[in-house]
């Protein structure tokens, strides 16, 4: 006759047992966890629009719709871009409207600023931007992300400000090191000229990215690309 034998199990073994194999699959499962946090899309490094027109890339019926504009203004603006600058669209608009009606303008439409080597008077610009915010926005200098702007700037006021005031700036993106989520926050970047800007790297030099882009797009372009990128 077969005799079955029941095994015992001590109750408090076993829960040292579930309790070892939880300690001992916990570490990772944070490691798959951070190995997955560090692959994340790095902050992008020029801020978001919000609807914010860039006077570089807008057609001639979004330029036609800003405060202020009519065909002659739109013209010379097409044939003058790309500005280097918010100091060169601002003289250009300034020869055909007074201050007041600028500032109507920025409020819609705006060259984008370097945080870390717009002048005072360009960062003043900038609609609701004073003494006191243009003493903030150099205070943190230099910027190494816009993560960086948000948490400082974010000291001083809300969220929904941070984010009116990032549409106006950017953070110069690293040729040889950005992420491809940080190259293409750069306006009129798509996914053929993110391959480009990656085939010549390491770049040695702005002149080699001067040349090398410039086998794709005209000099214009490759200047208007050129205010978005260091190698520093």
């Amino acid at each position: 006759m077969h005799i079955a034998i029941r095994r015992f199990t001590d109750p408090i073994k076993k829960e040292k047992d579930m309790l070892r194999s939880k300690c001992i699959a916990w570490p990772a499962t944070i490691g798959v966890l951070i190995v997955l946090g560090l692959s994340n899309p790095l902050e992008g490094q020029v801020g978001q629009s919000g609807g914010l027109v860039n006077p570089d890339l807008a057609s001639e019926k979004e330029l036609l719709a800003l405060p202020h504009m009519n065909a002659t203004m739109v013209k010379s603006i097409m044939e003058q871009r790309p500005f280097s600058s918010i100091s060169d669209f601002h003289a250009l608009l300034s020869k055909y409207l007074n201050k007041e009606q600028v500032a109507e303008v920025y409020g819609k439409a705006f060259v984008q600023l370097n945080l870390n080597t717009a002048a005072e008077s360009e960062i003043l610009l900038i609609p609701g931007v004073g003494k006191r915010m243009l003493h903030e926005f150099q205070e943190y200098r230099p910027y190494k992300s816009l993560a960086q702007f948000r948490k400082e700037i974010g000291k001083y006021v809300d969220q929904k400000e941070v984010a009116r005031l990032e549409q106006y700036v950017f953070v110069p993106i690293n040729l040889n090191t950005s992420v491809d989520e940080d190259i293409l926050t750069i306006p009129g970047m798509g996914k053929r000229m993110l391959r480009e800007f990656k085939e010549y790297r390491p770049y040695k030099n702005i002149e080699q990215f001067r040349k090398e882009i410039g086998k794709y797009v005209d000099k214009k372009e490759v200047a208007r690309l050129e205010r978005y990128v260091t190698l520093n």
